[in-house]
């Protein structure tokens, strides 16, 4: 276990974990202002990764899929939010659940007439397929290290969104008290429907940069979906600094997990241990990280409702 192994399983911890922050952003604001669990999150992660290959694929730009995929995946987020989701805002969680689980299960099944069983491949630009020599000895992919520098941007354009800005306090007023920000005349349908749109934009930029490392296929929304929630639970519901926390706790624990543990089995109990149990208590790590959490802090880190 060598110190080029740690920094190496840091960055890509780092690198999957402000993904993961993209995806529980959308998710945590729509949770914690419009208490509404919205299974079908994972099917815009989807379906983004989806458009922005076959774009790129059509046109033989990547730029032009991220562009494309970005923007059409807002619009099918609005015209989801519009449709459908909006008329299961009143009802209980157990509605909510089973109306967007359906709507996760049919996204599957569109996606799979559309394009068929067969994973799509994207490609990175070409400018960015190489390594990168950050130390002497040390490379590391140039895709990843730009996958770093868009979650950190976006991170800081949300922030400024969220503090600085009338729509951000109207958000922030959502989370922390729905009905005074109600009783004070927030547009709730407008602000739904743009929080549903960003949300849908967040996916899709993330489907765009995992893509070229993860398969894009029919599916891929659902073991996100799952670590998304996670996050969310750990960082607090409805706080952005809370998901941009616990998507980095997340990214770093996961994945120097699946790298460390068996290594640190195969050390101390042999290499039968290292394949066998180490590849299943790295599995469980997020949720004993998550379960640690909540018995400190039950509503999370960074809870909107302080």
């Amino acid at each position: 276990m060598t110190g080029i192994l740690i920094l190496e399983q840091m960055l890509n911890g780092l690198q999957f974990g402000l993904m993961l922050f993209l995806l529980a952003a959308g998710l945590t604001l729509v949770f914690g202002i419009m208490d509404m669990i919205n299974l079908a999150h994972g099917s815009l992660y989807m379906v983004g990764a989806y458009l922005i290959a076959t774009i790129a694929a059509a046109s033989g730009s990547f730029w032009l899929g991220l562009a494309g995929g970005i923007v059409a995946t807002a619009a099918i987020g609005v015209l989801l939010e519009v449709t459908v989701l909006r008329r299961l805002y009143q009802r209980d969680h157990l509605a909510q659940v089973l109306g967007t689980f359906a709507i996760l299960l049919m996204a599957n099944e569109g996606v799979r007439m559309v394009w068929g069983s067969q994973p799509l491949q994207l490609n990175p630009p070409a400018v960015l397929a190489g390594p990168v020599e950050l130390l002497p000895g040390f490379v590391y992919p140039a895709f990843r290290l730009f996958i770093i520098g868009v979650g950190l941007a976006v991170a800081l354009l949300l922030y400024l969104l969220v503090t600085h800005t009338r729509v951000g306090m109207q958000v922030r007023a959502g989370a922390s008290n729905r009905e005074m920000a109600l009783a004070m005349g927030t547009n709730v349908r407008r602000l739904f429907t743009a929080l549903f749109a960003l949300g849908a934009a967040l996916c899709a930029v993330a489907g765009g940069m995992l893509g070229p490392l993860l398969a894009v296929q029919v599916g891929m929304g659902e073991s996100i979906l799952i670590l998304a929630f996670v996050v969310i639970v750990i960082g607090g519901i409805g706080s952005i600094r809370g998901a941009l926390l616990g998507a980095l706790l997340v990214g770093v624990v996961d994945t120097a997990g699946r790298t460390l543990i068996p290594l640190l089995f195969g050390q101390l109990m042999g290499p039968a241990a290292a394949s066998n149990a180490g590849p299943a208590v790295a599995s469980i790590l997020i949720y004993v990280l998550m379960a640690a959490v909540l018995f400190w802090k039950p509503q999370g880190l960074f809870p909107a409702h302080g």
